[in-house]
């Protein structure tokens, strides 16, 4: 991305997020975050929505976040005190920097849609959770159900991935979870009220790493 644009997103994500965040985005993360367990690795993790959801059980959360403005905000964020341990990483999803079952869970939210390979970046996550592990997500994805909006979202896509950090309106997350060897054991569709039309349908839940 370009550093202005990078700049630019940085500085007005949170703004921009706050009433799909308060109609729906916090509710969600409570829901799929309150029972994780052990040790936990954030990819994409913004300027860190997911901190003040993570629940004490855990032992620590890794937070990775490549854009170097993104991950100015998250680590000011990351230093209030907490019940478990904090760790920021440079790291791209793509490119995981740790060994294989490092972690118990994955958390992915609103991420898939910008990685630039997101096979690659699922194949990352299996590779680094232990077996029986799981990986939890939001994502938005294409309105499949509502013809009208899927071509809004073809017609908007070009132009939205170039001011939106690679933003994709259309990717098929749901397939590309399961393609990467996981097991779905929940998924919820459901617009995201107060979000832009086009990013309004998602996909949430959990998915496992077979043992």
């Amino acid at each position: 991305m370009h550093v202005a644009m990078s700049r630019f997103m940085a500085a007005v994500y949170d703004r921009f997020m706050l009433a799909a965040e308060r109609a729906c985005f916090s509710r969600w993360r409570d829901e799929l975050l309150a029972p994780l367990t052990g040790r936990v690795l954030e990819v994409g993790a913004g300027t860190g929505a997911n901190l003040a959801h993570y629940p004490s059980t855990i032992e620590s959360v890794t937070l990775c976040e490549p854009d170097a403005h993104m991950r100015q905000k998250l680590a000011s964020h990351a230093r209030d005190p907490r019940a478990f341990t904090v760790t920021v990483s440079t790291a791209a999803a793509e490119r995981l920097p740790f060994e294989d079952r490092s972690f118990d869970a994955v958390v992915c939210t609103l991420v898939l849609c910008s990685v630039a390979d997101p096979r690659a970046a699922l194949a990352e996550m299996r590779r680094v959770l232990v077996d029986g592990g799981r990986l939890v997500f939001i994502e938005h994805v294409a309105a499949h159900d509502n013809p009208s909006r899927l071509r809004w979202q073809r017609r908007i896509e070009p132009a939205w991935k170039h001011v939106a950090g690679n933003c994709h309106l259309t990717r098929e997350t749901e397939a590309a979870i399961r393609a990467s060897g996981f097991d779905l054991e929940s998924v919820t569709r459901e617009s995201a009220r107060k979000a832009l039309p086009w990013v309004r349908p998602t996909i949430r839940g959990v998915a496992v790493k077979p043992r």
